[in-house]
């Protein structure tokens, strides 16, 4: 499993979840994790369809790069542990 995600040094939304996914990468050394900038990244922004009103988005990907969970704006850490925990072998 990857997890993407996607925000903006302009969303609030970001600064927000900015150190949660910090805390969660520091305490799952394992979690392959990509950020991406959706105003210098708009290859990434166009491929999985991302629209500037709902960042920040984290998209989680399965071995075989496909989308099998996004969440987007601001979600509670115990969520995020939930999604990792629930597809962490896909």
């Amino acid at each position: 499993m990857k997890v993407l995600k996607i925000g903006a040094v302009w969303c609030s939304g970001c600064l927000v979840m900015r150190p949660i996914w910090k805390k969660i990468e520091a305490e799952n050394m394992t979690l392959d994790t990509e950020y991406y900038d959706f105003d210098e990244r708009k290859d990434i922004v166009s491929k999985y369809n991302i629209d500037k009103g709902v960042l920040p988005v984290a998209i989680f990907l399965d071995s075989n790069n496909n989308e099998i969970l996004r969440l987007s704006g601001e979600v509670t850490r115990e969520r995020i542990l939930q999604a990792i925990k629930d597809f962490r072998d896909r």
